[in-house]
């Protein structure tokens, strides 16, 4: 009975700890990181691995902690929403005080981890959880804007990979940020979209227009462009130590049309159905841009 209870009360913790960290999205956000560590490393032969680790481990801590924080300011309002009334701290599953307890915890690991690493490294990491829980947070009930604010923190990690591996904060480094800048806009405006009633019940204001509108549509399909446009400069040679091949910026341009496409059947048929398809591919894109990019690196 004890060793059957032992295990309910361990697989519950790591689910919550799943949960309260929102491990999904942490570890897309940590593979962001490796991938700008990758365009980073001058000689692969020589990676550091431990480095690497770091880096992972501790950018998980930084996001993990930034969702808790996330969760428990926002504990009252995740109840009245279908997406997030199951989450640990609103379905009274976990306590505020341990959920700040953890998040407080993963703070320190993080950034003594990112610091051991490179100091800019880890004031980069403190900067995004400053930025997501105390300005991004507390906007999202009261403007659109919002998500443009949480566009800066949601930035950082593919940056962040570059610096670590580097220790500069450069043209190199200002360009990936970019790159994924852009990138927020039409992911969490299709997202805005396709659950706009769910986040109404709770006052999120999360499209740029206010409506599902032609206004907001066009916005994905204008943001989509510049992200086009974006993650083709290191094809221009502008951009340092950062530049791919002719055919990767072929196979990066494509990979933004099929992408603009979704945006613009979205700005056509103004569905729900339609925003989340472009959500999914705006998923697929991200990784996919960030594989050529290191794979161009690695062939060439």
């Amino acid at each position: 009975m004890n060793s059957t209870s032992n295990t309910i009360s361990i697989k519950s913790i790591y689910t919550d700890f799943k949960a309260i960290t929102k491990a999904g999205l942490a570890i897309s956000v940590v593979f962001s990181s490796i991938a700008g560590f990758l365009l980073g490393v001058t000689d692969f032969q020589a990676l550091h691995w431990i480095l690497l680790l770091k880096l992972a481990v501790g950018g998980y801590c930084m996001v993990g902690a930034s969702n808790a924080y996330n969760q428990v300011i926002e504990k009252d309002l995740d109840a009245l929403m279908d997406r997030t009334k199951n989450r640990p701290v609103p379905a009274g599953k976990m306590s505020p005080n341990v959920a700040l307890i953890i998040a407080s915890i993963l703070t320190i690991i993080g950034l003594v981890l990112l610091y051991t690493i490179n100091p800019k490294t880890a004031m980069f990491g403190a900067i995004s959880i400053f930025l997501y829980t105390s300005v991004y947070t507390p906007l999202k009930t009261m403007t659109s804007l919002s998500v443009f604010v949480g566009a800066f923190p949601g930035a950082i990690p593919f940056m962040l990979g570059w610096v670590a591996a580097t220790g500069n904060f450069g043209i190199e480094a200002g360009t990936l940020f970019l790159i994924q800048f852009f990138w927020q806009f039409p992911h969490f405006w299709a997202i805005g979209w396709f659950l706009f009633e769910d986040y109404e019940k709770a006052g999120f204001f999360m499209l740029p227009t206010g409506k599902k509108d032609k206004g907001t549509a066009l916005q994905i399909i204008l943001y989509t462009v510049w992200l086009i446009i974006a993650s083709l400069l290191p094809a221009l040679g502008y951009t340092g130590q950062l530049f791919i091949t002719p055919i990767a910026a072929v196979l990066v341009f494509l990979l933004g049309i099929w992408m603009l496409f979704y945006a613009v059947k979205l700005y056509k048929l103004r569905t729900a159905k339609a925003a989340r398809t472009l959500m999914l591919v705006s998923v697929s894109y991200i990784t996919l841009l960030q594989l050529i990019y290191i794979f161009d690196k690695i062939l060439r």
